[in-house]
């Protein structure tokens, strides 16, 4: 069935239908980036990659993640790299004390690209270095700047966000380990890369603290999330800083004469994120849009109103946020609210900012009852239909799910659709992006463990038909990892690869579609798979383990078997009129091929966690 929120936000039963059984009414689709059962879906030097957005004309942007540690052959002088194999990634660390070594690097991909068919192209953002020409006994390209690609325009023009270079300063401290301390002036800054490859900063409206005589830069935050065919630019950005984090503030300004860490570098340590992941420093953010004229690189930023029952003039700190916009500049997000102006019921929840006849923007609340604890507004495309997603308890246990809304309807109302089920199912959903034609795209889950993470895999919704499908389920057999016999039979593409003491590793192709997050009016999606690699033996110092042909050895398990693991890639897939879905059945939609769990000894752990670099972009 269909759910939907009458005006009174109860959950009621409108109509039953059955998704699965109009099977393969959805289009039938194809990997574009495979080559050989291998997704070219990072940039050279890199483990992971992340298809964020496509446009109109099949160009696509996207993030890499993950240098590869190359090693370097004593007996050879060569370089190892195991472009078969799963290194460590160069894992990000947060200290004043080290040098700041980027871990973020963005991408183009074009369908029509002069160097390949959809291959991942490095594009460099306020100076970035490609990875692959970073060397680290030249310190001048080694990048210290992460960045992020979110959305690109039928234009070329291209949004995310950045963090500033390194700066460092002189160690004033009592070790005689150091010689210098590292900051930089800020953490992240929404951005534009034009098509001529000129980058545009949005500067937040709040970057300095100021009290007294004394004007420290903390840079702000500002984060740039999609852009529409004006070059209007929908995001979040900081317009003041939080009481609490002004103490601290202070406190560094205060104790820099009796610690001799300077204010800037004490600032800093407070930005960097602590063990559990959160900020020492907060701000008062709040949804933003800046009008770019592409001509002059002339931005004019407006800041969109918070609901009117919020009393902003206290300590609290509110927050909303921009993540998506339409042709006509309607904005959604979410926002802090007190629910129907009661402060007892302060919610964080989707809301669209649409302009009035003034062209003014005014603030719209998405209007959830009391068991949706919270919501999300992802998209909107030209017809007003808005796609998001609430949580809820369902069955006892915290769940998201994907819901649309008709911002043009005369009584608008939240419609949560099946997924696979002919009831409100337990099955976590998010949506991420829908086009003009009623198709979303996002994330659903296809387990059904209750104490367990559960598997995911991307998901297509056709409104109009009412069809929800995992697009596992919509790809030809090629583009799930099978190559056909002499006999027409379809079997799992072989791999054999061999190691440092000549043992042969073979193991079977498996491509997963786990998130979509983007779809354009041709039903070009793009999003992440998981791909199975093998994986390789590090020691204690993170060395690669060499063997006696000089190759390094595979990583075993306790039975003596080799290890294999799963790694994102950015994946692309088209509609197709030449080829079937695949029919080579399963154990059922809730689990990988058995066959697959018998053959291989594998890490599963990637096959439950999605991305997070995307839920980053979307949620702060």
């Amino acid at each position: 069935m269909k759910l939907k929120f009458d005006r009174a936000l109860s959950l009621v039963a409108v109509g039953v239908i059955g998704a699965l059984q109009t099977a393969y009414a959805a289009p039938v689709y194809e990997i574009q980036n495979i080559e050989n059962y291998e997704l070219n879906g990072t940039i050279e030097s890199t483990i992971n990659g992340y298809g964020m957005g496509v446009n109109q004309n099949d160009q696509a942007v996207g993030i890499s993640k993950g240098k590869k540690k190359l090693e370097v052959d004593e007996d050879t002088g060569g370089v190892i790299d195991i472009e078969d194999g799963i290194p460590p990634e160069q894992l990000v660390t947060y200290s004043i004390l080290s040098p700041i070594l980027a871990n973020n690097f963005t991408f183009t991909s074009d369908g029509n690209g002069a160097t390949g068919s959809w291959l991942p192209t490095f594009s460099s953002v306020f100076g970035t270095t490609d990875p692959k020409d970073t060397d680290e006994n030249v310190p001048s390209t080694v990048n210290s700047i992460n960045a992020y690609f979110y959305s690109i325009n039928d234009a070329g023009l291209a949004v995310g966000s950045y963090s500033a270079p390194e700066l460092k300063v002189a160690y004033t401290g009592d070790s005689d380990d150091y010689d210098f301390w590292y900051y930089r002036e800020f953490e992240q800054r929404g951005f534009v890369k034009k098509a001529d490859g000129t980058d545009v900063a949005l500067v937040p409206p709040y970057t300095v603290y100021t009290e007294g005589s004394n004007n420290v830069t903390v840079g702000g935050v500002s984060v740039a999330t999609a852009i529409n065919a004006t070059n209007l630019v929908a995001g979040y950005a900081t317009t003041d800083i939080a009481s609490s984090s002004a103490d601290r503030i202070d406190n560094c300004i205060e104790d820099e004469a009796d610690t001799s860490v300077p204010v800037d570098v004490c600032v800093q340590a407070d930005q960097y994120p602590n063990s559990n992941g959160y900020r020492r420093i907060l701000y008062q953010t709040r949804a933003m849009v800046w009008q770019l004229d592409a001509a002059t690189d002339q931005v004019v930023a407006t800041e969109l109103a918070l609901p009117d029952n919020l009393d902003t003039t206290g300590t609290r700190v509110y927050t909303a946020q921009g993540l998506g916009v339409n042709s006509d500049g309607t904005v959604v997000g979410r926002s802090h609210i007190n629910r129907k102006d009661n402060k007892d019921k302060f919610a964080y929840d989707a809301a669209y900012w649409e302009k009035d006849t003034a062209g003014d923007y005014q603030y719209h609340w998405i209007e959830m009852t009391n068991d949706e604890l919270s919501s999300i507004a992802y998209d909107i495309n030209d017809n007003g239909i808005l796609v998001g997603s609430y949580r809820r308890y369902i069955e006892g246990y915290l769940r998201d799910k994907f819901f649309y809304y008709d911002t043009k309807a005369a009584e608008p109302t939240v419609v949560t659709p099946n997924d696979f089920y002919d009831e409100l199912s337990d099955r976590s959903s998010r949506p991420r992006d829908i086009n003009n034609n009623g198709q979303v795209v996002g994330y659903v889950e296809v387990s059904s463990e209750k104490e367990k993470p559960r598997i995911k895999a991307g998901f297509l919704f056709d409104k109009s038909a009412d069809e929800f499908n995992d697009i596992n389920d919509l790809l030809v057999c090629e583009s799930k990892g099978y190559v056909q016999d002499a006999n027409g039979d379809w079997n799992r593409n072989e791999v054999q690869v061999t190691d440092g003491n000549g043992d042969v590793l073979s193991y079977e192709t498996d491509i997963r579609i786990v998130e979509a997050n983007a779809i354009n009016d041709a039903g070009t999606i793009v999003g992440t798979a998981f791909i199975r690699k093998p994986s390789y033996q590090y020691d204690d110092d993170g060395e690669l383990v060499l063997g006696s042909n000089g190759s390094p050895l595979f990583s075993l398990n306790a039975n003596g078997q080799p290890v294999t693991a799963y790694v994102p890639r950015m994946v692309v897939l088209k509609p197709t009129t030449s080829g079937a879905a695949c029919s080579v059945t399963t154990d059922d939609n809730n689990t990988v091929d058995a066959d697959y769990v018998r053959k291989g000894a594998a890490s599963f752990a990637w096959l439950f966690l999605l991305p997070l670099v995307w839920l980053r972009r979307r949620q702060g």
